[in-house]
């Protein structure tokens, strides 16, 4: 299977520790965890994606927003000059180990966080990114050869 997910989640996947909007949202963001973890590649996608579904049903989801669309546009080009590969909708990307380290390394720094300006967030992955991203979700091993 394949994980639908908009630019900006390409960020959040790397603290995410099990904190989120509501139960609902949670449960289904460690099922996504998970799967990432599993190595399911990713289909970037413009807009609500699969971690959005939990808030889709409720009053004015924020996932539809102007700041939430910009949040990808910025997103998209940090981690496109990051890793040397189009940030698109269309898009398949395998977030293996060499890849996740990468991008955790450079988060960590300040490299790829322009999406996270404004974020309710920021503080809670920065504390993250700062302690070496202890306790995160999504983890994948390099397999030896």
């Amino acid at each position: 299977m394949t994980i639908r997910l908009r630019a900006h989640h390409l960020l959040c996947v790397l603290t995410y520790v099990g904190k989120g909007y509501s139960p609902a949202f949670t449960v289904n963001y460690d099922a996504i965890a998970q799967r990432l973890s599993r190595g399911e590649d990713i289909l970037l996608v413009s807009g609500p994606d699969d971690v959005c579904a939990p808030l889709l049903d409720g009053p004015e989801p924020h996932c539809l927003n102007e700041s939430v669309i910009e949040r990808d546009r910025l997103a998209a080009r940090d981690v496109e000059d990051l890793l040397a590969l189009p940030i698109q909708p269309g898009v398949r990307l395998d977030l293996d180990a060499a890849t996740l380290a990468r991008m955790r390394r450079a988060f960590s720094v300040g490299g790829v966080r322009k999406a996270c300006g404004g974020c309710e967030w920021n503080e809670l992955c920065g504390a993250i990114a700062a302690g070496g991203f202890p306790d995160t979700k999504v983890q994948r091993s390099v397999v030896p050869r």
